[in-house]
């Protein structure tokens, strides 16, 4: 990036480090180029027997071992979410060239995205409960099932002692994450560590998953999960996430950053109203806000990537309110997470990554499986293969279990 673009991003933090493990792979690089291939990560659950539960397909992170990846004294400590944080946080950092030891401890910050914290972990607990007594229950069950258990592994590990916390909102909390994280940056933060993971892929996880009635049972990986499509029929689950680096673009120059992806220029959020209320659901104004806050007019976003929650009144509702912003077929819409399955806490977090790239590269990614538009969902879904364009204003939708809503705006 040059002087020029760092000056017209002075007053907007930017993003200078991706860390990525997903079920699209581990490495940002590696995510990309089967982003672009339409590589699936979906496939059986192999972490348990999921041979009795209607939902049987996932996506989950290939090849992960955390023994092969953190020190030996943190694997008993803290659950599988947590090391799949930590891994991306160091990829993040090293992308970014960020050395925390050379930074003051209390100008680095930490913000992180969780949905359901340490469920495997605290399943495995419970199991020793019920079966063996309290006296088999490991002390660390206190804190490696908490929300913010990731947030503060990160914070001991790389002596980060700046404001920390941790948004808990479902699929929406990895841009309330990026959110907060500006805020922190404005109010004086040098370096914040942002994103979100998740893992709930255990019969504890899944069990809870399933009572919200938006899981899709059907057993073909390759018809599961089709956003927008006239055969939509649900979600499927997910693990891993994004880690990224946010720093101020004066203090990014200053220090010489290789890299800087792009800048957060507008976020909002909202909350639907309850079910039966003559209300509209959020998602329109909280994108015109998030266009307001960067301002940006809706001629001036090259790309939408959209929440995509694979159910038809989901679906309808979230192409409605991208045709009042935009118009019918107004905007190139994507959503590449169908190779993914929505990964809750970790979900927003890595549309997010995958935005940045596609602004990096001038590609947008296509929307995998989905072929038919449902009636009603009047958008310009990319399908098929990626689409070569000039981008350099993306959004970011994001719509969480029981009404979150945010919306986020990239610049290049």
């Amino acid at each position: 990036m040059n002087t020029a673009d760092m000056a017209d991003m002075a007053d907007s933090p930017v993003v200078t480090g991706i860390g990525v493990v997903a079920p699209t792979g581990i490495g940002t690089e590696t995510h990309w180029q089967a982003t672009l291939a339409g590589k699936s990560g979906i496939g059986r659950i192999t972490r348990f027997d999921a041979t009795g539960y209607p939902v049987r397909l996932a996506g989950q992170v290939p090849g992960f071992v955390a023994g092969e990846r953190l020190p030996s004294r943190l694997i008993p400590q803290t659950d599988h979410w947590t090391h799949m944080g930590l891994v991306a946080t160091e990829a993040a950092l090293a992308d970014a060239d960020v050395v925390p030891s050379e930074l003051p401890e209390y100008e680095m910050a930490v913000v992180t995205a969780s949905s359901s914290g340490g469920t495997e972990f605290g399943q495995r607990e419970m199991e020793r409960l019920y079966r063996k007594g309290p006296s088999w229950v490991g002390a660390y069950q206190s804190i490696a099932w908490f929300y913010a258990a990731t947030t503060g592994q990160v914070a001991i590990r790389h002596g980060m002692r700046g404001p920390c916390g941790v948004l808990c909102c479902e699929q929406a909390g990895g841009l309330d994450a990026l959110g907060q994280a500006r805020r922190l940056i404005r109010r004086g933060a040098r370096i914040v560590v942002t994103g979100g993971t998740d893992a709930s892929l255990c019969p504890y996880g899944l069990v809870a998953q399933l009572s919200s009635g938006g899981l899709s049972t059907v057993d073909d990986p390759e018809r599961a999960y089709l956003p927008f499509d006239e055969a939509a029929s649900g979600y499927l689950p997910g693990e891993g996430g994004a880690m990224l680096i946010v720093e101020n673009a004066e203090s990014a120059r200053q220090r010489g950053a290789d890299t800087v992806y792009g800048a957060i220029a507008g976020y909002a959020a909202g909350f639907d109203p309850p079910p039966g209320s003559d209300r509209p659901p959020a998602l329109r104004r909280t994108i015109e806000r998030a266009l307001a806050d960067a301002g940006t007019a809706p001629s001036e976003v090259d790309v939408v990537f959209a929440d995509a929650c694979g159910t038809p009144g989901g679906d309808l509702a979230e192409a409605r309110a991208i045709t009042a912003v935009f118009g019918p077929r107004g905007v190139p819409v994507t959503a590449p997470k169908t190779l993914t399955g929505r990964l809750y806490g970790g979900g927003a977090a890595l549309d997010v990554a995958t935005s940045l790239l596609a602004l990096r590269d001038g590609i947008i990614p296509a929307t995998v499986g989905s072929s038919r538009l449902a009636p009603g969902c009047d958008i310009d879904l990319v399908l098929g293969q990626p689409r070569d364009g000039v981008l350099r204003t993306a959004l970011v939708l994001a719509h969480g279990h029981g009404g979150f809503t945010a919306a986020l705006v990239l610049k290049k």
